[in-house]
């Protein structure tokens, strides 16, 4: 194995574990089964929520769409026979 690998191989594992992380962090979305059910989805439009990318909680999900994206190409460029 080189050293890129173990270094990679790191990285990785690091991040997988702040992604678990970051993604338990975020709160649930869903509005219970009999809200699904009734179409009562989408009738909380507050400010809060019109303004919620803005919010530490809008970040967190930023960051963890980034980092699930980033952690995906790094497990295609370890796995490729180049090492």
């Amino acid at each position: 194995m080189s050293v890129i690998f173990v270094i990679l191989m790191v990285i990785f594992l690091v991040g997988c574990v702040a992604l678990v992380g970051a993604i338990l962090l975020q709160k649930k979305r869903s509005a219970g089964g009999m809200g699904s059910i009734a179409g009562m989805g989408n009738v909380a439009d507050t400010y809060w929520d019109k303004n919620k990318r803005r919010s530490a909680e809008g970040a967190l999900e930023t960051w963890t769409k980034l980092g699930a994206v980033v952690l995906a190409l790094l497990a295609i460029v370890l796995c490729l026979p180049i090492f």
